[in-house]
C-alpha cells in the first residue's frame, strides 16, 4: 500500500495525485494501437454509451491520422478528452474488449481516445462546421457535462446558445466533484475553451437561475430550455453531531480540494461514511493528502457496495482500510467531531437491521459523508408543468429527453439520478437532436 506524506507544496500535491491515465506519447499511440484487432461488430462500440466508433479511431491512430482521430471522437462524444481520462472504461469499452477471452492485456482505449482528442486540443485543430445560428435561440441551464453536450450539438445544428452557470467555471461535475488524479482543471477547462472557440457558444459564469421571475425571462427570450442543473449538495444523514466542526460531504470536500490543492489541510484520523464510487475517491483524496488512518465505514457488507471494484481496489492501494456491516448512530464531539459511534448490522429476512448491543465508538479528527446528494426539486418546483420522477429526478421522454413541459428538455444526474459524465454526454446531445426536431416542427 501506498504512504502519502501531507503536501506542502503545489509539487508535492501533483505528485500525491499523479495522473492515473497519462498522456501517451507518440510512440506508445502506435505501439497500442497496433494491438487492436479491428473487431467487426466490435464489443467496445456497444459499451460506450455514446457509441463512438472506437476501431476506426484507434485505426486512425495507428495510420497517422491523428486528427482524423479526433474527429471521429467528437462526432459522437463533445466531451471525448474529458471522457478519455474520467471514464470507468474497466467496466465499458475496454472491459467489453475481446482481449479479456485472452491473456493479454486490453487495449488501453481511454488513453488513446485521450491522446487523439488532446492531440487536437493543444494544436487547435478546427474539425467542426457550424451553420448560420439563425434557427432559434436554446438556454442552457448549467454547463456541467450535458449542458456541454446540448450546447456544442445546437451550435452545429444552426442555434444560438447561451449557458447560464452559477459557478465561475464551467463543467460541473468534471471540474468540481471528480478526483485529481483522474483530471487535472487544466485539461477540463482547454476542451471547453476548445469547443468554445469553435462553435460560438455563450457561457455566463456566476449567473444562477434561481427564480421563478427568471425562468419566465428566459421562456419569453429562448425558443427552448434545457436544464442541466446535475445534483445538489450531500444528503444529511440525520443523526446528532452532524453540525460540528470537522463534518463534511464528500461532494463538498472533493470540490475544495479540486479548487484549492495544497492548500486544505486533512487531519490524521479520517471515516468516510458511505459505499459508492463518491466514497472511494473521498478516501483515495484523504489518505493522499496525508492523513494517517483513513478508514472506510459502509453499512452494508462488501458485495452490498455500488462502487465499482476497480475503484475499491485503487482506494485500498492509497492505504485506506475497510469496515463493513457498520452504520453511524451519532458522530461524537462538542465543538468539533472526536469520533463515530457506530452499531453493527446484519440482513434479516431481505431487510438491513442492527445488532442489539453492538455499539462502538471510533475516534477520528474528521467525517466525510458519502451517502448521495440532494435534488433541487425545490427549483424544479417553480416550472409550470414540470414533473419529478422517482427520487425527485427530472421526468422526461426517454427518446428526446423532453419534459411534460414541452419547452424544457434536461440530461445528465438531474435526470438519471447519477451516472458517468459520459451518460450526461450522451444525454445532452440526444436532447439538443430532441430540441432541434421539436422547433423545426413547430415552425
Amino acid at each position: 500500500m501506498a504512504e502519502y506524506k501531507r503536501p506542502g507544496s503545489e509539487v508535492e500535491f501533483q505528485q500525491n495525485f499523479a495522473q492515473k491515465k497519462p498522456l501517451m506519447n507518440a510512440s506508445e499511440a502506435f505501439y497500442e494501437s497496433s494491438r487492436c484487432l479491428f473487431c467487426y461488430d466490435a464489443p467496445c462500440i456497444k459499451a460506450c454509451p455514446t457509441g463512438i466508433d472506437i476501431p476506426l479511431f484507434i485505426k486512425q491512430i495507428n495510420t497517422g491520422n491523428t486528427t482524423g482521430a479526433a474527429q471521429t471522437i467528437y462526432d459522437s462524444n463533445w466531451l471525448g478528452n474529458a471522457c478519455g481520462k474520467v471514464c470507468p472504461t474497466e467496466v465499458l469499452c475496454e472491459g467489453a474488449c475481446v482481449h479479456t477471452h485472452q491473456d493479454v492485456p486490453v487495449i488501453q482505449i481511454g488513453r488513446l481516445q485521450n491522446y487523439a482528442t488532446q492531440n487536437a486540443i493543444s494544436e487547435g485543430k478546427k474539425l467542426f462546421k457550424t451553420n448560420s445560428a439563425d434557427k432559434g435561440r436554446v438556454a442552457i441551464i448549467g454547463s456541467g457535462p450535458a449542458g456541454l453536450a446540448c450546447a456544442a450539438e445546437l451550435s452545429v445544428l444552426g442555434y444560438s446558445v447561451d449557458i447560464f452557470e452559477a459557478s465561475s467555471k464551467p463543467s460541473g461535475l468534471t471540474v468540481y466533484g471528480i478526483a485529481p488524479y483522474k483530471i487535472t482543471n487544466k485539461e477540463v477547462l482547454d476542451e471547453v475553451a476548445y469547443l468554445q472557440s469553435q462553435l460560438g457558444f455563450n457561457i455566463h459564469y456566476e449567473h444562477g437561475i434561481t427564480s421563478k421571475e427568471q425562468l419566465d425571462e428566459l421562456e419569453e427570450q429562448y425558443d427552448a430550455i434545457f436544464l442541466g442543473i446535475g445534483m445538489g449538495p450531500t444528503s444529511e444523514l440525520g443523526i446528532q453531531g452532524e453540525k460540528l466542526k470537522g463534518v463534511t460531504g464528500a461532494v463538498e470536500f472533493i470540490r475544495e480540494l479540486r479548487m484549492r490543492h495544497s492548500n486544505i489541510h486533512v487531519p490524521d484520523r479520517v471515516i468516510i461514511i458511505g459505499g459508492g464510487n463518491t466514497a472511494m475517491d473521498a478516501g483515495s483524496e484523504a489518505a493522499r493528502m496525508g492523513a494517517k488512518e483513513v478508514t472506510l465505514a459502509y453499512r452494508r457488507d462488501k458485495s452490498g457496495m455500488k462502487a465499482y471494484d476497480f475503484e475499491y481496489k485503487l482506494m485500498i492501494s492509497s492505504g485506506v482500510d475497510s469496515l463493513f456491516n457498520v452504520q453511524p448512530i451519532v458522530i461524537l464531539g462538542e465543538d468539533k467531531v472526536e469520533g463515530v459511534q457506530f452499531i453493527r448490522t446484519e440482513i434479516k429476512e431481505g431487510k438491513l437491521c442492527h445488532i442489539e448491543g453492538s455499539e462502538f465508538d471510533m475516534e477520528c479528527d474528521m467525517v466525510i459523508k458519502a451517502n448521495g446528494q440532494t435534488k433541487y426539486s425545490a427549483f424544479l418546483e417553480l416550472i409550470d408543468g414540470l414533473q419529478l420522477g422517482r427520487s425527485n429526478t427530472i421526468s422526461v421522454d426517454e427518446n428526446n429527453y423532453q419534459t411534460d413541459n414541452p419547452k424544457y428538455f434536461a440530461g445528465g444526474d438531474a435526470v438519471n439520478g447519477g451516472a458517468e459524465v459520459v451518460n450526461a454526454a450522451f444525454e445532452g446531445k440526444s436532447a439538443a437532436i430532441g430540441i432541434h426536431n421539436y422547433l423545426s416542427n413547430k415552425q
